[in-house]
C-alpha cells in the first residue's frame, strides 16, 4: 500500500479545548506522521501522512471526541513530505 498525505483544517470551537492533544494522540495511535497546530484565525490545521484508512480513522476519532465543536472539516490532498518522521504539536 502507498502512503498518502492530507492537509486538514478544522473549523469551529477547536482552540483552547484540548483539540490538538486529542489529534496528537489519535495520529500516534494510527501511526501517522505530520503535525497539528492552531492558526491565527481560530482554526486548527493538521498535516497527516500515512495510509488512507489510518488518516480516515484518525479524523473519525477526532470527530467522535469533538463533533459538537467542529463546524466544518476541509480536507485536501497534498504531497508526502519525507521530513516528517513522527507526529508533532507545533505552536
Amino acid at each position: 500500500m502507498k502512503q498518502i498525505a492530507r492537509h486538514i483544517i478544522f473549523v469551529g470551537r477547536v482552540q483552547g479545548v484540548g483539540f490538538r492533544f486529542t489529534a496528537f494522540d489519535s495520529a500516534n495511535r494510527h501511526q501517522l506522521t505530520g503535525l497539528v497546530r492552531n492558526l491565527a484565525e481560530g482554526t486548527v490545521e493538521m498535516f497527516a501522512q500515512g495510509f488512507e484508512k489510518d488518516i480516515e480513522n484518525c479524523v473519525a476519532d477526532i470527530k467522535k471526541s469533538y463533533g459538537k465543536n467542529i463546524r466544518e472539516i476541509k480536507i485536501e490532498e497534498t504531497v508526502v513530505n519525507p521530513r516528517y518522521e513522527d507526529f508533532k504539536i507545533t505552536f
